[in-house]
C-alpha cells in the first residue's frame, strides 16, 4: 500500500502525520485490499473562520477511486470527521463487493420430479 501524506500552504509536522496514521489505520484494519492513499491537508485563505482548515483523501481500492473532503476550523477535527466519512464508504464499499456471490440455480434444493 502506497501512502502519501502532504501539506498545501502548511508544514506536515511529525505529529501530524502520525495522527492520520493512527486515523488511517481503522480503515485499513476493516479492508485491506486498498492500493494507495493520498492525503491532503490544507489552510486556505478564507473568510469564515470555521472551514478555513481542510482536510482531503483519495484512497483507491480495486477497481474504484473513494474521495472525501472534510473542513473545519481545527485541522484534528477536520480529520476526525474525516476519516468517519471514510470508514463509513469503505464499509459500504466492502459490502457491495462481498454482495455479489450469488447462489446457483444448480445449488437451490429443488424437488425431485
Amino acid at each position: 500500500m502506497n501512502l502519501t501524506i502532504s501539506g498545501h500552504h502548511l508544514e506536515v509536522t511529525p505529529a501530524l502525520r502520525e495522527y492520520v496514521l493512527t486515523k488511517l489505520d481503522r480503515v485499513t484494519r476493516h479492508f485491506d485490499q486498498v492500493v494507495d492513499i493520498n492525503v491532503l491537508l490544507t489552510v486556505e485563505k478564507q473568510k469564515e473562520k470555521e472551514r478555513r482548515q481542510r482536510a482531503e483523501v483519495t484512497v483507491h481500492v480495486k477497481g474504484r477511486d473513494i474521495f472525501v473532503e472534510q473542513s473545519h476550523e481545527d485541522l484534528y477535527a477536520a480529520i476526525d470527521q474525516l476519516m468517519d466519512k471514510l470508514d463509513r464508504q469503505v464499509c459500504r464499499h466492502k459490502d457491495r463487493v462481498q454482495e455479489h456471490h450469488h447462489a446457483s440455480a444448480k445449488r437451490l434444493d429443488m424437488p425431485a420430479p
